[in-house]
């Protein structure tokens, strides 16, 4: 199957590039004559030590890489990258103190407030101070419940800078989804809000907090940043506010030198079929990816402005905070993306003058499904980017980029996710942009598909996998001290090799097509099929605002069960039922037609805004959805159960 064309970069934009130039010195240095991006990546795994280290070198890592750059190598679980290396991550992204603007804070309300380089610095030397001052050291545990908000990344480098651990979630999250996160990694201080805004609201949270403090004994400070200016705020002696906390006279940054793989981050899956895997991601191979990412996947560089509209509950957050290594602008926004109204974050990137513009495939379809069309309406001059995740970007939203939002313009689609804090298939500057495709593989991940039998295979469908090690492979999951856990979540299905869990294809343009989770491909007949080809078929229907697609137990086969979210005012019938099915069966294949299709009035999400297909079928099987607190919307499982059209 050949798709469209729909971007080229210029020959200044291929030669301005970092990543061109990154190619250059690898021939310089290496003896090599490397001529494009498809080069380079096979010459990265060729040489997976050099490259490593290359990237250490190019990037001015601020630390000691050691002389051994990797042991075990080809052990999966197991390899060891840069063994002797000792850093600091919040050392690395602090390295610029000037009074360039490094945060700009843009809520859903009107705020808008910035900080510079020179005194994120001193915020963070105040913060860090704090901490070491009620006891928190090398290992110690810091979680937030916090909005993406300035002070949010001010403790998370506070944290790194003393060894300590990261850990974050957004203020939305439910008692339980907070306890189950943070009651297993104990965190002796705890930063949040008063309340938050979302959708006009000015939510206060002072009862969940007092409930969450009630139930978290590891926690001897909790740390409160007035962001809504609630006035019924929590009463209790652990309890102090933001600016009391950091008022000392800290002097510089002393940063504690870590191992390579010192725990950084503690990040959490999403947790809706039990209590949520811990999973622990180390300070260099995250800096080391995400140096990577930016520079040469992403083209950043000090003059951008990097915008990713995420919360602090969501990896995304913790990949935009790296921008701040290469001296970027990067900018924050917590709220609804459509309040107060739904252009609002296109005024920001005109106002702010974003370059790189981040988002997620839900955020773009309901821009569409909305007739937003910023090109008519805004500037956009500075945009040169727009990356989306979280989900699979269809190619009818590629159509709506190019056609609504900017003709000239790099549409990344990445994916990758929470377990490598990074990603496996995402942008390159000097890349084409084909229809419905992520541009390419990551440098130096050896990313292949196989079929069922675990043999490699292009241009079919198969289990997305990486059969080299990595850097920012995790340490391992928390409190999981054997690595059980850790080998059957990605390393039981195939030997020596990653088994990431989404269902892909690789093209002919050596990009990557990804189809939806592979836990959750439909098997009607025994034929697999991802669940993103049937949702880009439905929402070409203009009454479907969003749908969910499972797999139902059915005389010994499975159905494919449909259920539709419709706009305001329309009611599922029979005529609307057939267009559906035709649009599916005329797009698709025979085999992609639901054998059901039922309206509800709202689709499940996790809280970072997911649609949750596994939730789905346990409900419609009678079985028990064991975390719905980690699901924004829980209530709307109900509409699934005991449907008597499933019976």
């Amino acid at each position: 199957m050949t798709t469209e064309q729909l971007w080229q970069p210029s020959a200044d934009t291929i030669a301005d590039a970092n990543m061109t130039h990154f190619l250059q010195q690898v021939n310089s240095d290496h003896d090599q004559a490397l001529a494009n991006y498809h080069d380079l990546y096979q010459w990265s795994l060729d040489n997976t030590e050099t490259f490593w280290s290359m990237i250490w070198d190019y990037f001015h890592v601020i630390g000691d890489k050691g002389d051994t750059l990797v042991k075990d190598k080809d052990k999966l679980p197991g390899a060891q990258w840069f063994p002797e290396a000792r850093l600091n991550f919040a050392e690395n992204l602090l390295r610029h103190r000037d009074d360039k603007v490094a945060l700009v804070f843009r809520g859903e309300n009107g705020a808008r407030r910035q900080l510079s380089y020179s005194d994120l610095y001193l915020q963070v030397s105040r913060f860090a101070e704090a901490l070491k001052q009620r006891g928190v050291s090398k290992g110690d545990r810091v979680a937030a419940m916090m909005p993406n908000t300035i002070e949010t990344i001010v403790a998370m480098l506070a944290t790194a800078s003393l060894g300590a651990i990261w850990s974050s979630c957004s203020p939305d999250f439910g008692v339980q989804g907070v306890l189950d996160r943070f009651g297993q990694v104990e965190p002796k201080v705890l930063l949040t809000v008063d309340g938050y805004f979302y959708n006009g609201k000015n939510l206060n949270i002072k009862d969940k907090t007092a409930d969450i403090l009630a139930q978290l004994p590891s926690v001897e400070q909790l740390v409160l940043v007035n962001f809504s200016d609630q006035s019924d705020r929590l009463d209790d002696p652990k309890v102090i506010a933001y600016e009391r906390f950091i008022d000392n006279d800290a002097g510089d940054v002393d940063f504690v030198v870590s191992e390579f793989n010192h725990p950084l981050y503690i990040m959490f899956s999403s947790g809706t079929t039990g209590v949520p895997k811990c999973i622990v991601h180390g300070a260099g191979g995250t800096l080391l990816q995400h140096l990577k990412e930016h520079c040469l996947h992403t083209d950043l560089a000090a003059e951008d402005t990097l915008f990713y509209f995420t919360t602090c509950g969501w990896m995304m957050w913790n990949w935009l905070v790296s921008g701040l290594a290469h001296g970027a602008t990067l900018v924050l926004f917590d709220g609804s993306p459509f309040a107060p109204q739904p252009e609002f974050l296109w005024d920001v990137a005109d106002e702010e003058n974003i370059s790189v513009f981040g988002t997620s495939a839900k955020y773009l379809a309901a821009l569409e499904k909305a007739g937003v069309k910023p090109r008519e309406s805004h500037q956009l001059e500075s945009l040169r980017s727009i990356l989306t995740t979280g989900s699979v970007l269809p190619p009818e939203s590629f159509d709506y980029v190019y056609r609504d939002i900017k003709k000239d313009v790099c549409l990344s689609s990445i994916s990758g996710g929470t377990d490598i804090i990074s990603c496996f298939a995402l942008g390159c500057p000097i890349l084409p942009v084909y229809r419905g495709e992520l541009q390419c593989r990551g440098l130096g991940l050896a990313v292949n598909v196989y079929n069922e039998d675990g043999q490699p295979v292009s241009g079919e469908k198969g289990e997305l996998v990486c059969e080299n090690s990595f850097p920012c492979m995790p340490v391992g999951f928390w409190n999981d001290d054997d690595g059980k856990r850790y080998f059957n979540a990605y390393f039981a299905r195939f030997n020596n090799t990653w088994a990431h869990g989404d269902f892909a294809e690789l093209t002919e343009h050596d990009g990557v097509i990804i189809y939806g989770r592979s836990d959750a491909v439909l098997n009607p007949g025994g034929v697999r099929i991802g669940t993103a080809e049937i949702y880009r078929q439905v929402e070409k229907v203009d009454a479907v605002l969003e749908s969910i697609a499972v797999g139902q137990q059915y005389e010994d086969d499975e159905r494919v069960v449909l259920f539709v979210k419709l706009r305001d005012g329309i009611t599922l019938d029979d005529e609307l039922r057939q267009q559906i099915k035709k649009t599916i069966r005329a797009n698709a294949t025979p085999r992609h037609v639901p054998a059901i299709i039922l309206q509800v009035r709202d689709i499940p999400r996790t809280i970072s805004g997911k649609i949750v297909e596994l939730a789905v079928r346990n409900v419609i099987h009678g079985e028990p959805v064991k975390n719905t607190d980690a699901l924004a919307n829980p209530e709307a499982l109900d509409e699934f159960r005991d449907r008597p059209e499933l019976s």
